[in-house]
């Protein structure tokens, strides 16, 4: 959520989040006595707790053969210090956690063109499923973030990306760091992130301490934790610092900090009949039907003829850097997967798999080009 004229524009993840928060859960209509507090104080999460009473916890039974079962341990064990130390790898606003290194522009484009360009587009554009990393200048676009398609219908609704949204560019060192390349992720050096991070920046038309971040610009860790994001104060309410917690209770105490037009104004949690009536609706029977011309009702598309395409050349720029490492043209290792039949193999392919493969690799191919594809990697050969 980000502030708009001292009001807050919720995305439709946010929104959900939102009722939870403030609007919460009515546990009056069970019969039984619902807590929505947690020592004292209301819970962030507008979770609700139900006390079993005869055998239902709010509206839903109990399982009493479940309810008897202490839970098991399997094999747990308190982690090594050395395992937690493995783990915690936050890298936080304030620089904790951040490593020294270095690296520049140039060398990022490189890295980025070597790794990511397949999954993120050039420069950043997006494809196949991923985001965009950048669609210009990061300044520019950090002011669409305001724009209301309900007020101006014509106008360009807000851009969200990396430059343009993000309050902090700490989570963008982590992610790659702790994430990327996919399914490498942790491959990268901290002198490779540093370069990409230093890209990023580039390709959003970004400044570090009044210094345009151009092709030639080296980025380390000093220089990091100079870098101001356009939209670092975007976000309400503040959840950084001491008493965070109590600030996001007192801000979703209050229904009028979201736009809400809840009856009891966060005072009472609602789920029905919660809404002021704002607007009178008519409704008009019948509609237009004298179209001139007349509308037409043929639904057949315009035959399109199919240009192939050379497979060998989409696996290389496309899915060679996955597929070198793993189930490469030809290799032994599909032979499980051929067990299945080609129509499997196809279909999985097509709709991508659970192991992280986005569906046709990523491309905008047809069936019938990324079946032929699908073949060359899978024969070695070119049929």
């Amino acid at each position: 959520m980000f502030k708009l004229d001292r009001k807050l524009i919720i995305t439709a993840s946010a929104a959900a989040a939102v009722a939870l928060f403030t609007l919460g859960c009515n546990g009056g209509e069970t019969g039984t006595t619902a807590s929505t507090k947690v020592n004292g104080k209301a819970t962030i999460d507008g979770g609700v707790t139900y006390p079993v009473v005869n055998g239902k916890t709010g509206p839903y039974y109990v399982n009493p053969q479940v309810a008897q079962v202490a839970p098991k341990l399997y094999n747990g064990r308190v982690p090594t210090a050395n395992e937690l130390k493995a783990w915690d790898k936050d890298i936080m606003p304030d620089g904790t956690g951040l490593p020294e290194g270095s690296g520049s522009v140039e060398d990022g484009e490189e890295v980025y063109d070597a790794k990511c360009v397949m999954c993120h587009g050039d420069f950043g554009s997006g494809g196949g499923g991923y985001p965009a990393l950048s669609k210009g200048n990061a300044y520019d676009l950090q002011k669409t973030l305001t724009n209301n398609r309900w007020k101006d219908p014509d106008a360009d609704g807000p851009t969200r990306v990396f430059g343009s949204y993000w309050p902090q560019v700490s989570t963008l060192f982590w992610y790659i760091k702790d994430g990327m390349p996919h399914p490498f992720s942790k491959s990268l050096t901290d002198d490779e992130v540093y370069a990409l991070v230093a890209y990023v920046l580039n390709i959003n038309e970004m400044e570090i301490d009044g210094e345009e971040v151009d092709d030639e610009y080296v980025l380390d860790r000093e220089k990091f934790l100079k870098i101001k994001m356009p939209n670092r104060d975007g976000f309400e309410p503040n959840i950084a610092g001491p008493g965070a917690l109590d600030r996001v209770r007192a801000y979703y105490a209050d229904a009028k900090n979201f736009g809400g037009q809840n009856l009891h104004q966060g005072a009472e949690r609602c789920m029905t009949n919660c809404q002021k009536e704002t607007a009178k609706t008519k409704r008009i029977n019948g509609g237009i039907t004298n179209f001139l011309p007349p509308m037409s009702d043929v639904r057949d598309l315009p035959a399109v003829k199919e240009v192939k395409v050379d497979p060998v050349a989409v696996y290389k720029s496309t899915c060679a850097m996955c597929h070198d490492s793993y189930l490469a043209p030809g290799s032994a290792e599909w032979s499980g997967y051929l067990a299945e039949g080609m129509d499997t193999v196809y279909a999985k392919g097509i709709k991508g798999t659970e192991g992280g493969m986005p569906a046709k690799g990523g491309t905008d191919l047809s069936d019938a080009n990324f079946k032929t594809v699908v073949d060359y990697i899978t024969s070695g050969k070119v049929k």
